[in-house]
């Protein structure tokens, strides 16, 4: 397997596998290679840093430039403003979503935006009883201590 960074026509960067240097050429000339972004077949292989292991003695290695936290996309910046909406709009009820989200439907409890974490069976139970939840896009900040 080779990890290849890709770019496409309109200049977005992403990563992706394949089982060797002459699939990537294969797949790429029969237009089966697309941008995660924009879905643009239009690709080619950017200039990216080997992957070299250090030696036992090696120093660690720097940190990334850009930490993984700071979006660099337009994507991932909507993603982070729409994150920060809801987490600003709502109130976190954590592992407590699906029994609070039944109880704001059926009236037990006062209606107000939440958001949290549910079982996948719970979700789908939510749902074919028709109680409007809907998943999102990111994982909610975990409090700990």
């Amino acid at each position: 397997m080779i990890q290849y960074s890709l770019k496409c026509a309109k200049g977005h960067t992403f990563d992706s596998w394949f089982q060797s240097a002459a699939a990537f050429d294969k797949l790429a000339a029969a237009g089966m290679v697309q941008c995660a972004v924009c879905g643009s077949s239009d690709v080619e292989k950017a200039l990216m840093a080997p992957r070299v292991q250090p030696g036992r003695e090696a120093e660690p290695a720097a940190a990334p430039e850009r930490p993984l936290s700071v979006p660099s996309t337009a994507i991932e910046q909507a993603l982070a403003e729409f994150k920060r909406k809801i987490e600003s709009s709502s109130e976190y009820v954590g592992m407590n979503f699906a029994a609070e989200a039944r109880a704001i439907h059926d009236g037990d409890a006062p209606e107000r935006p939440i958001y949290g974490e549910a079982k996948a069976e719970e979700a789908r139970a939510l749902i074919e009883d028709g109680v409007p939840v809907t998943p999102l896009p990111f994982l909610p900040n975990r409090k700990t201590n």
